[in-house]
């Protein structure tokens, strides 16, 4: 199962960077029809083919998301994106 890893220190502080992850969250359930849950720090997501955690703390947000065989065939575009909300919301 393919898997993506991104890891980006930001200077938002935890709640700015909570709110970020929100958005970055409210995004993908609009685009990608996934849904996403807290569970502490953890923002937690899944759909069909993809689960994972953005996990978010003061000075740093660490994206860990597992792909299924379809979604993997995607995973440069999928990492793409991810990268350019990244830069949008915690850069």
């Amino acid at each position: 199962m393919p898997a993506i890893h991104l890891e980006r220190k930001h200077r938002l502080g935890l709640k700015k960077a909570r709110a970020a992850a929100q958005r970055v969250a409210d995004d993908m359930a609009e685009s990608l029809e996934m849904r996403s849950e807290w569970h502490g720090n953890a923002l937690r997501f899944e759909r069909a083919g993809v689960s994972g955690s953005l996990t978010v703390s003061r000075d740093r947000v660490v994206l860990d998301a597992q792909l299924g065989a379809l979604a993997g065939l995607f995973r440069a575009r999928i990492e793409e994106r991810l990268h350019a909300d990244f830069d949008r919301y915690f850069g």
